[in-house]
């Protein structure tokens, strides 16, 4: 089934240095199937135009397309309303508008905000910005060796100055699957909102935010076979309601005079100006190309892949696993022997195999485990055991190249 699925990915029917690509970059970036390629290309050939308030045929019927969308992807995540799904360039802007809104309206002097070890940039930096804007604090749950949370670390971070909790449902470097419904449960206990980081999330697990409970979920298109600059907030619409605006321009208001500006309904109030409507299309495709093939099949197969991975990855002289969480993803983080990852990801680049190397947008993780970076291969529903396969002959090519 794989390689069937495989020749639906026009990107992976290439070679690079006169060989077979082999592509292992997937928590960086999925490849797009023929089926997203063309309802994009669908979108800009024949119904290109602004969407929302236009009365000709090509507005009305990008409109109509635009919202569908929504609606998919409320009903992909189960979502109680399409209103409660805001359009964003990706998790980061998700993040960065839940953040500046706790920062505008909620975050006050000696606040505390409450993130991880292991969450990256894009779920540090935001909030870092938001409790120096407040003269708050961020605190930090550690880590455990193999990369699990510190539930007890957890718990007790919390105290009446507590107004968030921000974290990732899934590592990008260690593949960690986090405990989120428990630390949801956590933070309501303590009457505290909690926002999911679902980069990583969204394609590693099936994601019911319902029966979660949280409420923030943030996730990227480009993650799930989707374009990029396309992503999505969900949030609850207490919460939603109560967050200012992130961005002001068009479409965002109701009334503007010089006066005084009145704000749009959700979703609308937090999406100004003109939005990516070929991206939001082409995430409905990509949602439709993953429930094709089926949520579970596709979990089941990243598993046996992980599975296989971690087992063959074994016969490697000098190679050191960087996570080893009870609950992984498709994901694999390793050193190899003393050599810098730079040095192994270009080498295997010339062999024709994709990983990525380096801090992973994660240095206070880096720092927690004492390195500078790792290798990273990531694995997605067009991968195969052969893959790997040649990926460990690579490996141990480069061992010796580098030793």
């Amino acid at each position: 089934m794989t390689e069937k699925i495989k020749e639906e990915f026009p990107v992976l029917q290439q070679d690079v240095y006169g060989k077979p690509l082999i592509y292992l970059d997937n928590a960086a970036t999925t490849q797009k199937p023929i089926s997203v390629l063309n309802a994009v290309d669908n979108y800009y050939r024949c119904l290109n135009s602004n969407v929302h308030r236009g009365v000709h045929r090509l507005s009305i019927l990008a409109t109509e397309a635009y919202e569908h969308a929504r609606m998919s992807i409320q009903q992909f995540i189960n979502a109680p309303n399409a209103h409660e799904i805001v359009f964003t360039r990706g998790t980061t802007e998700s993040i960065n508008l839940v953040a500046n809104g706790f920062a505008n309206t909620i975050l006050k002097q000696n606040d505390e905000v409450i993130v991880s070890t292991m969450e990256h940039h894009s779920n540090i930096v935001p909030w870092q910005l938001a409790v120096e804007k407040c003269g708050a604090k961020l605190k930090v749950i550690s880590i455990n060796e193999i990369g699990e949370i510190d539930m007890e670390c957890y718990q007790n971070l919390f105290s009446e100055k507590t107004k968030i909790v921000a974290v990732t449902h899934v590592s990008n470097v260690l593949g960690t699957i986090n405990p989120i419904k428990k630390m949801i449960e956590i933070a309501h206990a303590h009457q505290v909102p909690i926002l999911i980081d679902g980069a990583q999330g969204i394609k590693s697990t099936k994601v019911d935010v319902q029966d979660l409970d949280c409420d923030f979920y943030c996730f990227s298109g480009h993650k799930i076979y989707a374009p990029m600059g396309i992503g999505v907030l969900y949030g609850k619409e207490k919460y939603l309601e109560q967050l200012p605006p992130y961005q002001g321009g068009g479409e965002m208001i109701q009334n503007v005079s010089f006066e005084k500006t009145t704000f749009n309904s959700l979703p609308f109030k937090f999406e100004a100006g003109t939005p990516n409507v070929g991206g939001a299309i082409g995430l409905e495709a990509a949602i439709d190309f993953m429930l094709k093939i089926g949520r579970e099949n596709l979990l089941t197969h990243d598993k046996a892949l992980l599975d296989y991975a971690q087992t063959k990855m074994q016969e490697i002289d000098e190679i050191r696993f960087i996570g080893q969480a009870r609950e992984k993803a498709a994901v694999v983080s390793f050193l190899l022997g003393t050599a810098h990852p730079a040095d192994v990801g270009t080498l295997l680049d010339t062999m024709g195999i994709a990983v990525r190397t380096g801090h992973h947008c994660a240095e206070p993780l880096m720092n927690r485990y004492q390195i500078s970076g790792t290798v990273r291969a990531s694995f997605a529903i067009y991968n195969t055991k052969t893959e790997i396969d040649k990926l460990v002959e690579a490996l141990k090519k480069t061992n010796r190249i580098l030793s």
